[in-house]
C-alpha cells in the first residue's frame, strides 16, 4: 500500500473517498475556480510561513519521490537546519514536511496552514508525519501546526511573527500514534479490493471537514437524491433527517403528514407537496410600507486576503471593492451607479467616499441579506472618521429585501428551500432563469471574489474583460432587486 499524508487524511474522512481516489478517480468532481484558489492561498502562506525559519533550503518537487527522499538526506548531511518540504517515506507511506527543522537533539516538524484555527483533521496530517519520522528513527522533538493569526492587523510593514501562530500540538500527534497501526490496517484492507467499492452510507462525513469531491457520485449518481430533497428541509446528521433517510425517504413529497416538525419546515412541506405558491399579502404589505422613494438598491462584493496586503487589515478580512446601485424612483425611473476598484491598491477609502457620493444620508436603502452589507459599512465607518456620520446614516437606513422570503412570506416549490436571490428571481419571474447563466465571466460571488484578486495577474486585454464582467454580474444583482421588488408589488394587487 502506497499513501501520502493527503491520502491518509482523506481516509480519515472516508475510507470510500480514499478508495475511489485510488481505484476510481473518475467519477470525482474536478476542483472549481474557488477551490483552485483555496489551494493557491495555501501555497502562498506555505512558502511565507518557510521565512519565519530562514536560512533553509527547499527540496525541489519532483514526480520521482526518490529523488525528493535524496535531496532531504543531502540537506540532512550537508547540517542544513530548516528544510522545506523534507520527503520521507516509510513501508509506503510518503510525507512532505513543509517545514523541517533539524538540530542535534533531533528533529521537529512544523505543518503550515492557511486557516485560522488548527483543526482536528490537522492533527491527523501532523500525527503521520510523526508516525514516519519516528519509525525511521529520528527523535522528533515537537510536532507543530503554523496557521494564521486572525486577530492581527497589518501595519505599515507585515510582520510575520504576529501574523502567524505557531500551536504546539505534539502531546495530540503522539496520542494518535497508538491507533495509526490500526486505521493503516483497515485502509490497506480496503484498498486492497480494487473491484469492490466500500459500502459507506452518505452523512455528515460528506462535508466534515472538508466537502467531499465524491459527493456528486454517492449522492446523485448512486442514491438518485434530488437537488432539493429532505437534507434541505433538515440539517445534515440532524435527527429529523436520519430518521427519515434511515426509513428511506428523500423525496420531500414522501414525508408522512403526521411527521413532527417546527412550524417553518412543516410550511415548507406543505408548499413543496402542493405546488403552490404562498403569499402572506398581509405581511409582504407592512414591509413594502417600511419603504419610501427613492429607494437604492445596494449590493457590494468584497474579496479576502489571507496575508493581508493593505495597512489596516486583518487575514480574510471583507475588503469591499465593487458596488452597483440602481436606484429607483416612485414613478419607475431607474438610474444606476456604479464602483469598481483598481487592483492592486486598497479599495476601502476611494469607495467609501464614492458611496456617500451616491447615497444621501436620509433615504430608504434597500440591501439583500442586510446583514452583510451593514457589515461593511460599520467598518469603513470605524475606518474613516470624516465619513463616519453619513457612512452610519446610510447603515441606519438599510432595509432588507430578503425578508418576505426568509419569513416564509412568499414562498414557491421552485426556490428550492432557499431565499437566495439566485432562486428567488428565477421562480418570480421564470424569463430570468438564466439571467446569471448567461453572464460571461462571472456569475456567482465566489467567481467575482476570485476575478478581482487575481485581476493583477491578467494582461491589459484579459483585465478589461474581467472588469466588464464583474460590472454586469453586480449590476444584475441590484437590477434582480427591482425586478424582486415589482414583483411583490404586482402579486399584491392579484
Amino acid at each position: 500500500m502506497t499513501l501520502s499524508k493527503s491520502l491518509y487524511t482523506r481516509g480519515i474522512q472516508c475510507q470510500k473517498s480514499l478508495w475511489l481516489k485510488k481505484h476510481n478517480p473518475s467519477v470525482l468532481t474536478l476542483p472549481d475556480a474557488s477551490a483552485q484558489a483555496v489551494f493557491e492561498t495555501g501555497n502562498v502562506v506555505g512558502d511565507l510561513a518557510c521565512e519565519l525559519f530562514p536560512n533553509g533550503e527547499a527540496v525541489p518537487f519532483s514526480r520521482d519521490s526518490d529523488e525528493m527522499i535524496a535531496t532531504t538526506k543531502k540537506w540532512m548531511d550537508d547540517g542544513v537546519q530548516n528544510i522545506y518540504e523534507a520527503t520521507f517515506n516509510y513501508d509506503g507511506i510518503l510525507v512532505m514536511v513543509d517545514i523541517l527543522h533539524v538540530c542535534e537533539e533531533g528533529v521537529s516538524i512544523y505543518e503550515v496552514k492557511s486557516s485560522t484555527s488548527v483543526k482536528d483533521i490537522y492533527l491527523h496530517d501532523v500525527s503521520i508525519q510523526y508516525y514516519v519520522l519516528k519509525s525511521l528513527g529520528f527523535h522528533v522533538k515537537s510536532a507543530n501546526v503554523v496557521h494564521i493569526n486572525s486577530s492581527y492587523i497589518r501595519g505599515d510593514d507585515l510582520d510575520l511573527s504576529e501574523l502567524f501562530s505557531v500551536a504546539d500540538v505534539t502531546v495530540e500527534a503522539v496520542a494518535l500514534q497508538e491507533n495509526i497501526l490500526n486505521v493503516l490496517g483497515e485502509f490497506e484492507a480496503c484498498l486492497s479490493d480494487k473491484e469492490n467499492e466500500p459500502d459507506i452510507e452518505i452523512g455528515k462525513h460528506c462535508k466534515n471537514p472538508y466537502e467531499c469531491d465524491a459527493m456528486e457520485y454517492c449522492w446523485r449518481e448512486q442514491r438518485g437524491i434530488p437537488e432539493y430533497s429532505v437534507f434541505n428541509i433538515f440539517n445534515l446528521g440532524s435527527k429529523k433527517q436520519v430518521e427519515l433517510y434511515a426509513k428511506g425517504i428523500v423525496d420531500i413529497k414522501e414525508i408522512p403528514d403526521d411527521f413532527t416538525m417546527t412550524d417553518k419546515q412543516s410550511q415548507a412541506v406543505k408548499n413543496y407537496k402542493s405546488n403552490e405558491t404562498h403569499i402572506d399579502r398581509e405581511a409582504i404589505k407592512a414591509f413594502i410600507n417600511t419603504l419610501t422613494y427613492p429607494i437604492y438598491h445596494l449590493d457590494f462584493e468584497t474579496f479576502q486576503q489571507a496575508i493581508p496586503e493593505f495597512k489596516g487589515v486583518s487575514p480574510f478580512m471583507q475588503i469591499p471593492f465593487q458596488y452597483s446601485l440602481h436606484v429607483e424612483h416612485e414613478d419607475g425611473k431607474l438610474e444606476h451607479c456604479e464602483f469598481l476598484a483598481q487592483d492592486g491598491e486598497d479599495p476601502k477609502a476611494l469607495l467609501a467616499q464614492k458611496l456617500c457620493e451616491d447615497i444621501p444620508c436620509d433615504v430608504t436603502v434597500l440591501a439583500y441579506n442586510m446583514g452583510f452589507e451593514k457589515g461593511v459599512i460599520r467598518k469603513l465607518a470605524t475606518e474613516y472618521e470624516e465619513l463616519s456620520p453619513h457612512l452610519l446614516a446610510i447603515h441606519d437606513n438599510i432595509k432588507d429585501l430578503m425578508t418576505p422570503f426568509q419569513q416564509k412570506h412568499y414562498v414557491t416549490s421552485s426556490m428550492n428551500g432557499s431565499y437566495s436571490i439566485k432562486y428567488v428571481l428565477p421562480a418570480l419571474m421564470p424569463e430570468m432563469q438564466n439571467a446569471y447563466k448567461q453572464l460571461d465571466g462571472v456569475q456567482n460571488g465566489g467567481e467575482a471574489m476570485n476575478a478581482f484578486a487575481n485581476m493583477s495577474k491578467l494582461g491589459e486585454v484579459e483585465k478589461q474583460r474581467m472588469r466588464n464582467s464583474l460590472l454586469e454580474y453586480c449590476k444584475l444583482d441590484t437590477l434582480a432587486m427591482v425586478l424582486v421588488l415589482n414583483k411583490l408589488k404586482e402579486d399584491l394587487n392579484e
